[in-house]
């Protein structure tokens, strides 16, 4: 299976390709500072066309709480196949337990791709049988309309 994405800040790590149901890290794009009790939506710096009927979920790190005191404030954050617009950043909505801040490229959350819930059954077979995910990086510099269009297919 191959996903585009897109890095919309070029010190992100490129997303490598990986074993069906790994996780995989997200950083921070800038630099968040923030204070007790504040709601923030950390930028994740990728937007990404997952296929159709598939879904990231993205959680928290274990470390996440440990070393910044943030919550995530829903719990799990799961993404569709729909979030693939201009203007699709991933972001970690957070509250802060404590004041403080979150550098830029800090790994705070994690993603893997699933099938959605409402999947049929040929998404499901192909799940099955698919044993690696590749990332194709597409350029910022690359039409908008073209990463927003191939969503569609």
């Amino acid at each position: 299976m191959k996903i585009k994405y897109m890095r919309l800040h070029p010190a992100l790590p490129k997303i490598v390709s990986i074993s069906k149901g790994e996780w995989i890290d997200l950083r921070v794009s800038s630099t968040v500072n923030y204070q007790k009790g504040e709601l923030h939506f950390l930028p994740l710096g990728i937007r990404m066309q997952l296929p159709k009927e598939f879904e990231a979920w993205v959680v928290p790190r274990s470390s996440t709480f440990k070393s910044y005191k943030l919550l995530q404030a829903n719990s799990i954050g799961v993404i569709d196949s729909s979030y693939c617009g201009p203007t699709d950043e991933w972001k970690m909505p957070v509250l802060a337990m404590e004041d403080g801040y979150v550098n830029i490229l800090d790994r705070v959350c994690q993603f893997r791709i699933m099938p959605s819930q409402k999947a049929g059954i040929w998404t499901k077979l192909k799940w099955l049988f698919t044993n690696s995910i590749e990332f194709e990086e597409e350029e910022i510099a690359r039409s908008e309309e073209r990463f927003s269009r191939n969503a569609e297919t």
